[in-house]
């Protein structure tokens, strides 16, 4: 184990101030939100942007969390989540035709169908373009496989979080539409681990990938569970305790979980 506590944070859809709130409540960022974690590791699991209003906000918080952590002996980190792929999809390609056989496809089609936001895109800087172009899809901390997706797409990229990291990064530093389209493609698929062979998934990621647990964001909890998301108090623990679901669902009512790993069910 660790000697430093390890926070995960689900999915922000653009809502910046709840997520400075909450990482407020937990004693990561002080009253200026600014770092006050000292040496704790902070991941967060991708999908900062659209739906909500101030997603390149909450971008900028996490990439200045993450420089004043290092200065203090902790570590912030993210994934890529669907979104950032949606996001730099969009800055990149625009309403450029996707070449498929499924009628017309576009990355501007897509973002706009999934909540985009104009204010992100005209907020969007080049350094913040090659900065997020930068950040893994996968890692392993604290005993945990972190993903933003609960899906087993992210096999096709590799058989270790390195490969499959380097391999997505290859595809965002080229102008390849089609392999853009394809990662947007893949990590929009869900719901690896529900149902009865949901366990063996998991346990098939974890054997390849390294890992006791899988931490994932993408799927809201209370869609998990049939309640409204107001009702979310906690992540979701499932397959056979192999994964852990921590979107809480904020751009549609819920919380913005803040969740120490190891963690466990309250008796």
């Amino acid at each position: 184990m660790t000697d430093h506590p390890t926070f995960v944070v689900g999915d922000v859809h653009g809502y910046r101030d709840e997520l400075a709130d909450a990482l407020r409540d937990h004693e990561l960022v002080d009253d200026s939100d600014d770092w006050a974690g000292g040496e704790a590791h902070l991941w967060f699991l991708g999908d900062f942007v659209d739906r909500g209003p101030d997603g390149v906000a909450a971008i900028e918080l996490v990439k200045k969390l993450q420089e004043q952590a290092e200065q203090a002996g902790g570590s912030v980190e993210t994934l890529l989540g669907n979104h950032e792929i949606l996001l730099l999809g969009m800055y990149h390609f625009g309403d450029t035709a996707v070449p498929s056989d499924f009628g017309p496809r576009s990355f501007a089609r897509s973002w706009e169908i999934n909540g985009g936001q104009l204010a992100d895109q005209d907020d969007l800087t080049p350094e913040l373009v090659s900065w997020l172009s930068e950040r893994p899809v996968a890692a392993n901390t604290a005993d945990h496989l972190l993903l933003h997706s609960d899906t087993l797409e992210y096999l096709e990229w590799g058989d270790t979080t390195e490969e499959i990291n380097e391999a997505v990064r290859e595809v965002l530093a080229g102008d390849d539409l089609a392999q853009w389209w394809d990662v947007w493609r893949r990590m929009t698929t869900r719901y690896a681990f529900r149902g009865p062979h949901g366990q063996q998934a998991a346990e098939t990621l974890l054997d390849q990938l390294g890992g006791e647990r899988i931490v994932h964001g993408h799927s809201v909890i209370a869609d998990q569970l049939g309640i409204h998301p107001a009702q979310i108090e906690a992540p979701f623990l499932y397959a056979g305790g192999k994964a852990l679901g921590i979107d809480g669902g904020l751009f549609v009512g819920g919380p913005c979980l803040v969740v120490k790993l190891p963690w466990e069910p309250q008796d």
